[in-house]
């Protein structure tokens, strides 16, 4: 009797033993069942925001500011006088110059009389010696009209340009000049700048191997923009821009001192949020459809190529996958390596081994 139970602790302490072996080779590990689905990655690029126009006003004539006709921030209109320069000496230029067209056509009309007395030569009154140099004389008298007339043009010209005008529609900028400050077309900064910001840019850069990569996609670059889907921007706060927009230019030059490429996306501003000026990210969406998608915690990298852990037979077993080159920060699109229906091991890839039995809890991806 004492014998069987000796027997039967035995074959209990190995079968313990068994067991024991059993689950130190066993591990739980959550997997995934990947299917093919759909993803819109967002790249962002950071970018500067300008106004559709943007225009530094500048007085072109010299003068003492008399009068200023807006407040800094107004919106102005194309053709609105927004500065008035002391046009007192411009009026005074404009009476000579017109002086001095009455002037030299009565000198006109004097030597064209002189210049037309045929019938006084034909009777020998006059010389051809004076009827030649009466011709000259009507030459000159003409030259001097002409040259009078412009310079009237020119002072007119002067006299109007007192009244400096906004050449667009667009939002006043602040006014670093006063009231009696006195100006010229050669000042550092300007009087005042306009910026038309009905419709921003956006200016951003891509390295020259994105470009390519759009090429190759798109088979050009006039393709390109008009195929591209829609993009966002993402405001210097953290928050989205209600209005979508489109990638409208594409610069043709490759920037030799960054390798870089210029961008333009252009936004609807109805209600004035973008300023000129401003900074923001530009959102560019690439949609993937009917892709493997995989968590990153399954990959591992090993000599810069990514791994996962594939369940085979409920072991597992280390594959190496390509993964596209962009990606949301959490999940990797794999282009090869991985079939659907594929088990992969979802979290803590770099601490399995291969081999290890694994107990799964698997979720559908």
């Amino acid at each position: 009797m004492k014998q069987f139970i000796i027997a039967m602790a035995v074959l209990s302490m190995l079968s313990a033993c068994k067991e024991s072996q059993r689950r130190e080779g066993t591990a739980m590990y959550k997997t995934i069942t990947v299917e093919p689905t759909n993803r819109t990655l967002k790249s962002g690029y950071t970018a500067t925001l300008r106004g559709r126009q943007f225009v530094e006003v500048r007085p072109q004539v010299s003068g003492i500011i008399t009068e200023i006709k807006i407040n800094e921030g107004d919106a102005v209109h194309k053709g609105q006088t927004l500065f008035i320069i002391d046009q007192v000496p411009y009026k005074a230029a404009l009476e000579t110059a017109v002086a001095n067209v009455k002037s030299a056509e009565a000198k006109l009309a004097t030597a064209r009389l002189s210049a037309e007395s045929k019938e006084l030569f034909k009777e020998q009154v006059v010389s051809e010696f004076d009827l030649q140099t009466a011709k000259n004389e009507l030459a000159e008298a003409e030259a001097a009209l002409a040259q009078a007339k412009a310079q009237e043009t020119n002072a007119r010209n002067d006299l109007s340009y007192t009244e400096v005008k906004s050449p667009v529609d667009g939002v006043a900028s602040m006014i670093p000049y006063r009231v009696g400050a006195l100006v010229s077309s050669t000042i550092s900064e300007p009087l005042v700048s306009v910026s038309d910001d009905q419709e921003v840019y956006a200016y951003f850069s891509m390295s020259e191997n994105q470009i390519l990569d759009l090429l190759q996609q798109y088979g050009s670059l006039q393709k390109a923009m008009s195929q591209m889907p829609d993009v966002e921007l993402t405001l210097s706060n953290g928050k989205a821009y209600v209005q979508q927009g489109k990638i409208d230019a594409i610069s043709g030059t490759v920037d030799e001192s960054t390798g870089a490429i210029s961008l333009r996306a252009s936004f609807s501003n109805p209600d004035g949020l973008l300023r000129n000026g401003g900074s923001g990210t530009v959102l560019i969406p690439t949609v993937r459809k009917n892709c493997i998608v995989i968590p990153q915690t399954a990959t591992y990298e090993l000599q810069n190529r990514v791994f996962v852990y594939k369940v085979v037979e409920g072991k597992a077993k280390s594959a190496p996958v390509e993964v596209f080159k962009l990606n949301n920060g959490t999940e990797y699109i794999v282009e090869s390596g991985l079939n659907s229906g594929d088990v992969v091991i979802a979290e803590g890839a770099g601490l399995v081994r291969e081999g290890t039995i694994i107990e799964s809890q698997t979720t559908q991806e």
